[in-house]
């Protein structure tokens, strides 16, 4: 089957691409507004750019309205997030974090979580994440305009938290721990469960 993707309504073309891109590791980023006020958002188009520097990429699409969500424009005031791994504890506050809350409520708001001063940024870590990462702002690529725009958020990685007891040799975290979340489709989420492995590359 052949499909074109550009000929559909926006939301079927979404479904059949999420669907497929699977599964795809949850940001959960933490930013300020201005104001000093927290947000809290997931985001699942999320993945790595390079090691040197570190380098971590999010994407985050405009409002049906055409209008920047509050991470972009916190970032883009501000220059500084946190990217949060997501485990299985933590579905719960992070699904109520991914709904309309009123603009600077979200602590309030979202329940089950602890947020704690970071190091190297203002924004602060979720102290039940695992993994953590303190970014500060590379650059914001649009990808076209309006309603579902894409604004892609690339972040130099100051400084990464990760729990104790899953740093192997000092060198790797052990793929275990983190008890990690990946998205699939609709309100569908997977773990790791097992492992193929492979030839090192």
């Amino acid at each position: 089957m052949e499909i074109d993707l550009r000929s559909l309504e926006v939301r079927h073309a979404h479904d059949l691409l999420t669907s497929s891109i699977i599964p795809r590791p949850i940001a959960w980023v933490s930013s300020l507004s201005s104001g000093g006020e927290t947000n809290l958002a997931p985001f699942s188009f999320f993945t790595g750019v390079q090691w040197n520097p570190p380098v971590l990429a999010f994407s985050v699409v405009n409002r049906a309205d055409g209008t920047l969500k509050d991470t972009v424009v916190n970032i883009e005031q501000t220059r500084e997030f946190v990217i949060n791994l997501v485990s299985v504890e933590l579905l719960e506050p992070m699904e109520m974090s991914a709904r309309p809350i009123p603009h600077g409520e979200d602590e309030r708001v979202v329940k089950g979580i602890h947020l704690i001063p970071s190091k190297t940024i203002k924004p602060r870590l979720i102290q039940e994440a695992k993994i953590s990462f303190e970014c500060v702002l590379e650059r914001i690529v649009r990808v076209d305009e309006g309603a579902n725009a894409g604004n892609l958020v690339l972040g130099r990685v100051q400084l990464m938290h990760v729990q104790d007891d899953l740093v192997i040799g000092g060198r790797e975290v052990d793929w275990r721990g983190p008890n990690a979340l990946g998205r699939l489709s609709g309100n569908r989420y997977c773990t790791i469960d097992s492992v193929v492995e492979g030839e090192r590359n």
